[in-house]
């Protein structure tokens, strides 16, 4: 039995850790617009998924990093889960992930190699099962353990998938319930009750491969996963990017039900608040259960999805071909005022 909880030698956990939106843009600032070649399509603006390269023949090349310290206490999981992220950010622009490099940071006077050498196999076994060359990468002795990838892709450019592609009169879908963030904290502080242990681990442990066959549908105007800003800030990332605003069915937003309990305990990340205070005046005013929910970051969570209502009936068709029962939770409006998301029910 593996009694090592890699939860506890870590100060946060999974997307959790994220810069919050607002420190990020004014890091960002300093940095500037990407430099080099004229072939690059998507950079550091517009807060895209990845970075899209033109490699001249129709295809574009898709390359992104995501890394996090521990999200749950099983080595081999914790990799898993973290491939599955990282991979996700390419799946989330609609292309098919070919390659990936790890990146290891490792407290080797706290945690032995050998565990170390568990979270790399478990990346290891996704990238095999998703038909990703995880072909090498770098590791450093780190204060806390911290674990991701780098990813490349490739998808043919008429089926990329950008922020700033939505409309008025789209439908919104998520392919994954909300939650994760509320769970893991719970699991984290030993609240967690019987039979809800693995909840948020199967919720991550999901890929986000159904992006792939969701790209080549016409009507699939934007589309993103959801991690750590929650889904209230990517979902203000395509507001801003399209220039539209976002009305949102409470009543019919996919949740994870089991995690309202332990938010009524206080199992609140740290990160909601933080995603809250950075969304501003994009977040109208709203009662606690509301916006805890909406800024709850997650974990390898979900993608979301801006559709043409003449298309919905072919995403719902892709979702029950991949065991996703999708739900239209929202519809897209023209932008008006400061607010990017208004919440009824």
């Amino acid at each position: 039995m593996n009694s090592i909880r890699l939860t506890q030698y870590s100060h946060g956990a999974g997307c959790g850790c994220k810069i919050a939106p607002d420190v990020l843009d004014g890091i960002l600032a300093k940095a500037g617009r990407p430099a080099g070649s004229h072939r690059l399509i998507v950079g550091n603006e517009g807060r895209e998924d990845a970075a899209v390269y033109d490699l001249g023949d129709g295809r574009g090349m898709i390359a992104t990093t995501d890394f996090f310290m521990p999200i749950v206490d099983d080595p081999f999981d914790f990799g898993r889960i973290a491939a599955i992220n990282a991979i996700s950010d390419v799946y989330a622009m609609g292309g098919t992930p070919v390659m990936a490099l790890s990146i290891l940071g490792w407290p080797l006077d706290k945690l032995g190699a050998d565990v170390a050498g568990d979270v790399v196999a478990g990346a290891q076994a996704v990238c095999r099962e998703l038909g990703v060359a995880l072909a090498g990468g770098h590791s450093i002795d780190a204060p806390e353990p911290i674990f991701g990838l780098a990813v490349n892709g490739l998808i043919d450019l008429e089926h990329l998938k950008l922020n700033s592609g939505a409309k008025p009169g789209d439908m919104l879908f998520l392919t994954k319930p909300l939650g994760v963030g509320m769970l893991t904290t719970a699991e984290k502080r030993g609240l967690v009750q019987p039979g809800h242990e693995g909840l948020a681990r199967e919720t991550m442990l999901k890929p986000n491969d159904i992006g792939v066959p969701l790209s080549k549908v016409k009507g699939v105007n934007a589309m993103t996963d959801v991690t750590g800003f929650g889904l209230a800030g990517h979902l203000t990332e395509i507001c801003a990017a399209s220039g539209v605003r976002a009305r949102i069915d409470f009543r019919r937003l996919p949740r994870l039900s089991e995690a309202e309990t332990y938010r009524r305990q206080g199992a609140v990340p740290g990160g909601s608040e933080r995603n809250r205070q950075a969304l501003g005046d994009s977040l109208p005013a709203m009662d606690e259960a509301h916006w805890q929910w909406l800024c709850d970051p997650q974990t390898s969570g979900g993608l979301l999805i801006a559709v043409d209502p003449a298309w919905e009936d072919d995403v719902e068709r892709i979702g029950r071909a991949h065991g996703v029962d999708l739900v239209p939770f929202g519809t897209l409006h023209k932008q008006e005022g400061p607010a990017l998301i208004e919440v009824i029910g």
